[in-house]
């Protein structure tokens, strides 16, 4: 059975949650959407920055941290994006680090989209 997380993050009009735990893993998808729902402008920083921030917040809601994360796949939309985003990603994790995978897509659902990350995290089904 699944338990979903509940955060305030922006109400999607798809059919999903943010983030569910199913037998301590949490998971989740995390996009570079603000509290209107619409995508930041500004770049890929501007966007990384967001979509970091969008899953530590949900990582709190559920009772871990950016330490719980066990796996984080980012992708992105140009390679050249992966520098800056190694950059901010550092400022987010630290040692010993999440298993991680980056890769290069041609789009996402949202055209305006140059990020996405989808992350597993441990967390203590009782919190």
């Amino acid at each position: 059975m699944i338990q979903p997380v509940i955060t305030d993050l922006y109400a999607a009009k798809a059919p999903l949650e943010w983030a569910v735990i199913g037998n301590g893993i949490l998971f989740t998808a995390q996009i570079p959407i603000g509290d209107d729902g619409a995508v930041v402008a500004g770049g890929i920083e501007a966007q990384a920055r967001q979509t970091l921030d969008n899953l530590r917040h949900t990582l709190v809601c559920a009772g871990g941290d950016m330490a719980s994360l066990t796996q984080v796949l980012i992708y992105v939309t140009r390679r050249e994006d992966l520098a800056p985003v190694n950059r901010l990603y550092s400022d987010y994790v630290s040692a010993p680090y999440p298993n991680r995978a980056a890769i290069i897509v041609s789009g996402f659902a949202r055209e305006e989209m140059l990020i996405e990350m989808v992350a597993y995290a441990a967390i203590d089904e009782a919190s």
